[in-house]
């Protein structure tokens, strides 16, 4: 991948061993530690808009998620457990002790948020702030699944079905499979807001088999082991208690189940957030916007 393009001038690269495999993630800034974690179908590359005026003020770890990107990809099981955000979490905790970090903010979007969350679910001690960008808990999404939700979030059944069956449909062209989604996910009366090169480092993992059959385990453990943690914590009481920020695209995934805030207030003790003017990609079809929030929120 030596041919695509830096988006993140000045920034180190680091490769950082791992109980599940080595994580890929970009370094730079200065200030207090602040993690950003990607969603599906991404990598650390979408937070490139936003980078630049965030490591004004921190110093950013920008990581792949395990399968995703340059990170390793871990072998799994019939329980999917490397792909459960449990186990995401827990590794990114493990790279962020290997780079000095044992207490630090934490930024996801989309399946990096549902990571996030589980981290401060799972290690409350390890956060000091943290914020989700266009999503609402797991739980929530299987629970509200109506007629309308479905239609709107299909690659949520689709995805976790049982492999092959969707490795091999995406596989079968999966530039065009992946450009309907980026087309489908962002607003549609706005421009095409995606950097080409950042589109480039997209597809080029996302046309590796081994990186469709991670992010296909990534949804099953979605819909089994990542939702009965969701519902034992739900049933449990146990509740997120760092600052919580929810931001969601207007015109986004998370805005079209239900209220956000009242989502997060189920699971979360100090929640505040607002809709961006945006579909599901905030940091690229709103960067000016989302940095403004995320920094005015981390900075209190």
């Amino acid at each position: 991948m030596s041919d695509l393009a830096d988006l993140f001038p000045g920034f180190a690269s680091e490769w950082i061993s791992t109980r599940n495999g080595r994580i890929f993630a970009r370094v730079g800034g200065k200030g207090p530690p602040l993690l950003l974690l990607h969603g599906y179908p991404q990598t650390h590359v979408m937070w490139h808009r936003v980078a630049p005026a965030l490591a004004e003020k921190f110093t950013l770890v920008i990581a792949d998620l395990p399968g995703y990107g340059w990170s390793d990809v871990p072998k799994t099981d019939a329980d999917h457990t490397p792909f459960t955000k449990r186990a995401m979490a827990q590794a990114m905790i493990e790279a962020m002790e290997k780079l000095g970090h044992v207490h630090f903010a934490l930024a996801g979007h989309d399946r990096g948020g549902r990571v996030a969350y589980r981290l401060a679910l799972d290690h409350p001690g390890r956060l000091s702030r943290l914020a989700t960008l266009d999503i609402l808990p797991t739980y929530d999404y299987w629970s509200k699944m109506d007629r309308g939700f479905a239609l709107r979030v299909y690659h949520w059944a689709f995805l976790a079905q049982p492999s092959p069956l969707p490795e091999n449909l995406i596989a079968s062209n999966p530039d065009d499979y992946f450009g309907r989604t980026f087309k489908s996910w962002a607003r549609k009366d706005a421009p095409n807001p995606f950097d080409p090169r950042a589109v480039q480092h997209y597809l080029t993992a996302l046309r590796d088999p081994l990186r469709i059959h991670a992010a296909c385990e990534d949804y099953r453990a979605g819909a089994y082991a990542d939702f009965d943690h969701d519902k034992a914590d739900l049933e449990a009481g146990n509740k997120i208690t760092v600052p919580l920020l929810a931001l969601w695209g207007g015109a986004g995934i998370a805005a079209s189940a239900s209220s956000p805030l009242d989502g997060w207030r189920r699971l979360a003790t100090d929640v505040r957030g607002h809709a961006i003017n945006a579909g599901h990609f905030l940091p690229e079809e709103n960067p000016a916007a989302t940095c403004d929030a995320l920094l005015k929120f981390f900075s209190e």
